[in-house]
């Protein structure tokens, strides 16, 4: 304001010019602090000023847009960021310290530092305080005070408590960063356990093949180590075979009866009469034996004489037959096993062969 070159000029101590400084400044913060409008400021309209039209994007992705190699999601998940919103700038109040200046953001730097002391106390790898749950995959916030919780679990306390402090240190007005050490040890973790489990299953199997095809050199193991392999041998071999049993049994049946056939066709074609010299070789041969004793009965030979007699003849004592196979027994004692063997042909008891009888 331009003064009247009549008007004489004020005089104002240093002190007087201090304290109308203070009272402005006062005023300014406590109008901002409010947030109190101005009267005297009015916003004008601008008729040439228009409106940009909002830009709306396709509901269905339809591919077109090409995404950026260097921006993923990885990148995305592995970004840290302030949640604390940016202070106002300070007031003239503020800078003259006439009012408390509220706390300023921590620095890249700063942050740094305490990450570096929570890292140090390993409280990623720890459960959360609040929870007592394994921070994981889940969203991981460090306050500067050094103390690491889980977002929702920190919100949560929050909420309950009704104020802002730190639910281990109890310091007032912290700052809160979004960290993502705790989803790194996380997915080490989890890649350890993996790999862990590979190996072993590897180192398993290797030694399961080992010892299937390398016997151990100790007796006891080493003769476990062929039973379990006769054992397994003996078990795909029944496995290859066919398990029906009545099938099985009828055709050996049918086999034997099959081979009885043929041996009795062909005694029937090769029989035929033995002479007398034949029956006389015979003789000399079972005499050649000197077995003086009725096979079937045990009981001795009583042969009257080695003369020869029809088949029909008169039995006079215990008449006594001389087989083709050289054998001799009692004549009863022969039908007798005749009538009892339950066969087509007819075999010597001694050497199971077939035979014809000379009455001796």
């Amino acid at each position: 304001m331009a003064t009247r070159p009549n008007q004489p000029k004020v005089q104002r101590s240093p002190g007087q010019s201090s304290t109308i400084l203070a009272a402005v400044a006062l005023q300014d913060h406590m109008v901002k602090s409010l947030s109190l409008v101005d009267p005297l400021r009015q916003t004008h309209y601008n008729p040439s000023r228009r409106v940009k039209p909002k830009k709306v994007s396709a509901v269905v992705d339809t591919r077109l847009k090409k995404l950026s190699k260097k921006s993923g999601k990885k990148d995305e998940e592995e970004k840290e960021y302030v949640l604390d919103a940016k202070p106002q700038p300070l007031t003239l109040a503020q800078k003259l310290g006439l009012v408390e200046a509220p706390e300023q953001l921590l620095s890249d730097e700063q942050w740094k530092n305490v990450k570096d002391k929570s890292n140090e106390r390993e409280d990623s790898k720890e459960p959360c305080v609040i929870c007592k749950e394994d921070f994981g995959l889940v969203e991981q916030v460090l306050l500067s005070c050094t103390h690491v919780f889980h977002r929702n679990c920190l919100q949560a306390f929050e909420r309950f408590t009704g104020k802002k402090t730190c639910p281990m240190c109890r310091r007032a007005q912290y700052q809160t960063r979004v960290i993502h050490e705790g989803a790194r040890h996380h997915r080490q973790k989890c890649a350890t356990k993996i790999q862990a489990c590979w190996r072993g299953y590897v180192v398993r199997s290797w030694y399961l093949k080992l010892r299937e095809t390398v016997p151990p050199k100790d007796p006891k193991l080493r003769k476990k180590f062929y039973e379990e392999k006769l054992h397994h041998i003996t078990d795909r071999i029944l496995n290859s075979y066919d398990t029906r049993v009545d099938d099985f049994l009828s055709e050996i049946d049918r086999s034997i009866a099959a081979s009885r056939d043929v041996f009795r066709h062909f005694e029937e074609s090769s029989f035929r009469e033995i002479s007398e010299a034949e029956w006389e070789a015979i003789q000399l041969k079972a005499i050649q034996r000197e077995n003086m004793d009725c096979p079937i009965c045990i009981m001795p030979l009583e042969t009257p004489g080695l003369e020869k007699s029809p088949e029909t003849g008169p039995s006079h004592g215990r008449r006594t037959l001389l087989l083709s196979c050289s054998h001799v027994f009692h004549k009863t004692c022969l039908l007798a096993f005749e009538e009892l063997s339950d066969i087509d042909r007819k075999v010597c008891p001694v050497c199971r062969s077939a035979y014809q009888k000379y009455a001796l």
